[in-house]
């Protein structure tokens, strides 16, 4: 099988020292410009600067916490601007390590902010008035058989990076194959649902680059979840959004993590067999033992390291992918569910057991 080919070598470097990259021109005109994640295993985010000769575009900010916004500051410097010379910035999704600068952004420079309308719809609900949003999770957790002294804990986990957001309603909402040009650049919005509702990738034809946000990644795969903000079947979305970039040729992407690659192709084939292989391990287990809930299945599944030690964010995270690919072995016919909280799935009739 094809493998992928490093471009962002001093990226890559960053990475295997666990330290942040530098921030480089990618392009004359283009900037990286790594904005640090605390406590997180992914460490930064990349913010992409666009020069325009009126000013800058950027695409995605990073967290809404001072050590981030001192980086994004002194990025901006080192590519010959600053912060008030910022125009628009497009965010790529509602997550806080892309949204969460952008509204401390506008108030300093007057910049527009532009979001797919199915990632603008959630933004009130995910980071002001949230009570029902823990409901729902609590109640997805029950019917997921989580025991119930987990689920407060696994209900709240999130919460805590709401400080992480600046709010602020978008001045733009994308549309699919929506086209902006400004100083030499052109850039049309792909919108790729999956690892959110409105997860959009940024491409442009004339320069041959793909800005992938999370869907695409050189070595991880994003998170896909069921949750009670995504569209039904989140799994079989991301996959079709994978499918949907194979009619783009790009001479480099450009992820929102990790380092900068080339062959795209080769990354979709890592990222579809990945998942499929993920769901034979699922078909498996129900074949083994018939009628487990999403949790039971969840702790025995093979994930990075034990799941015990996994943080209970991250825990409420990797439920969510179990329930992912259930729905997505449902929708093919190969497991069915029985009703009543917790749900219970098996294999299908007539389907191959493990």
């Amino acid at each position: 099988m094809a493998a992928i080919e490093i471009t962002g070598t001093l990226q890559h470097q960053a990475w295997a020292d666990r330290v942040i990259p530098p921030v480089e021109q990618v392009r004359p005109g283009l900037w990286s410009i790594p904005v640090p994640m605390p406590d997180n295993p992914l460490r930064y985010v990349i913010v992409y600067a666009f020069e325009t000769g009126a000013g800058i575009v950027m695409v995605d900010a990073g967290w809404n916490t001072d050590d981030a916004w001192a980086a994004l500051n002194a990025g901006l410097e080192l590519a010959g601007g600053s912060i008030t010379d910022v125009e628009a910035v497009l965010v790529t999704h509602l997550h806080p390590d892309h949204y969460g600068l952008a509204g401390r952004v506008r108030e300093a420079s007057g910049a527009w902010i532009g979001l797919h309308p199915a990632d603008a719809s959630l933004l009130e609900d995910r980071y002001v008035d949230t009570d029902q949003l823990v409901g729902r999770m609590t109640d997805l957790l029950e019917a997921s058989g989580v025991p119930e002294d987990r689920r407060p804990n696994l209900a709240n986990a999130s919460m805590e990076i709401k400080s992480m957001v600046h709010m602020a309603v978008p001045d733009v909402l994308f549309e699919d194959e929506g086209p902006f040009t400004f100083g030499g650049w052109d850039l049309q919005t792909i919108w790729t649902p999956g690892h959110s509702p409105g997860h959009v990738c940024l491409w442009s034809e004339r320069h041959r680059l793909l800005l992938s946000g999370d869907h695409v990644l050189p070595r991880i795969t994003p998170n896909i979840s069921v949750h009670s903000q995504q569209f039904p079947n989140p799994l079989g979305d991301f996959i079709d959004s994978l499918n949907k970039l194979r009619a783009f040729h790009p001479d480099e992407i450009l992820p929102a993590h990790e380092y900068r690659f080339k062959n795209l192709s080769a990354r979709l084939d890592a990222l579809i067999d990945h998942h499929e292989e993920r769901l034979v391990e699922i078909l498996t287990l129900l074949g083994f033992h018939d009628g487990l809930t999403a949790w039971e299945l969840t702790t025995k599944l093979q994930w990075s390291r034990p799941f015990d030690e996994i943080l209970p964010f991250m825990q409420r995270a990797a439920n969510g992918e179990t329930l992912a690919h259930l729905v997505l072995l449902e929708h093919r016919g190969l497991v069915t569910r029985a009703g009543g909280h917790p749900f219970r799935f098996s294999v299908a009739d007539g389907a191959a057991r493990g």
